[in-house]
């Protein structure tokens, strides 16, 4: 009767595990199963700028590109405010799965190392892809007496202070390349922030100010006619549009590099087989040669990487920032 019993508890037992394990099973197909699913709703892409900044264009791009691939709408969602810190907190609580992305560029890295911010900008983000890329144009007004690195150099060398550079405000890149540049050439030259990018272009262009680090897609058309000298390119590669113009590598100033990106962002949590689809997704699009005419109108170029090589790109440049802030003691109050 004894042995019974044992036996009866033992099946039972059994009995409980083998419905036990099938539900772990039952649980881990079902996540698989979402995951090969992907997406399975609409896509929401939040841009922490206001409508019609670059962000929001590059997002208005690709999205509909993702709509035909994987049949779910993409919606852009606009969330400006607060220094970018706004949207991107919105994102880091939205739910991992997937569904909601987060559109940036190298502000991200530079915004939580002048303000505190509810979240970190490594730690709390799943890299997903890289989108487009872009330099700068370290341009002057022709009344600077400078028409190459050297001279500009030697100009701001035997006057400390006199030669001013504009930004689109503190704590911009603009405003940190501007410092950087300071550092890596030895001199020093003085910042004048503005409340915007285009104020500070049309201020150089009109004289009012000396210097200004401007995107490819603004500062052409003034070069092209004259108004603006062109000076160095801050990326390591030359540009269609002035195949003459020199990066600062070739121009002598070793180890001075900016180059700004653009790419998407994911909860940290959000599952890797997600995160792998959506950056081969994109990586795709990006090959579209239609898409690289649409980039390039832009001033921009595709930029093509993995999650993983995207993940390390905001890992250093976030330690970059970091010094240059450190260094030059920038200081920023919300």
């Amino acid at each position: 009767m004894q042995d019974m019993v044992t036996t009866l508890k033992a099946g039972i037992r059994s009995a409980r595990m083998q419905r036990i394990m099938a539900a772990l099973l039952a649980g881990v197909a079902t996540a698989a199963g979402a995951q090969h699913a992907y997406p399975t709703k609409p896509l929401r892409i939040i841009s922490p700028y206001p409508a019609g900044g670059t962000t929001d264009i590059l997002a208005r791009l690709v999205g509909p590109r993702l709509t035909e691939s994987w049949g779910q709408p993409v919606i852009v969602d606009n969330r400006p405010g607060g220094s970018t810190i706004i949207g991107s907190e919105l994102m880091v609580k939205s739910p991992a799965d997937g569904h909601t992305l987060l559109s940036i560029l190298t502000s991200h890295v530079i915004v939580p190392n002048l303000v505190a911010t509810p979240y970190d900008a490594v730690r709390d983000f799943a890299a997903v892809a890289t989108i487009a890329g872009t330099q700068l144009i370290l341009v002057v007004h022709p009344s600077v007496p400078a028409h190459n690195l050297q001279q500009l150099i030697a100009l701001a060398k035997s006057k400390p202070g006199l030669l001013n550079y504009a930004s689109g405000g503190s704590g911009t890149v603009t405003h940190l390349t501007g410092e950087y540049f300071n550092m890596r050439a030895g001199i020093r030259t003085q910042h004048v922030p503005y409340k915007g990018s285009s104020q500070a272009l049309t201020d150089v262009v009109g004289g009012q100010v000396h210097m200004y680090y401007s995107p490819p897609i603004v500062g052409l058309p003034h070069i092209n006619s004259g108004r603006l000298r062109a000076i160095l390119l801050t990326g390591t590669t030359r540009l269609d549009a002035l195949p003459a113009l020199r990066t600062a590598a070739e121009s002598g100033l070793k180890d001075f590099v900016v180059n700004i990106w653009y790419g998407l962002l994911a909860p940290s949590a959000t599952p890797k087989p997600i995160i792998e689809k959506l950056g081969s997704g994109i990586a795709q699009i990006l090959a579209l040669p239609d898409m690289r005419e649409k980039l390039l109108s832009q001033g921009m170029t595709p930029f093509i990487s993995t999650p993983d090589q995207f993940a390390a790109l905001i890992k250093s440049d976030h330690a970059k920032f970091a010094e240059i802030i450190k260094k030059a003691n920038i200081k920023l109050e919300r």
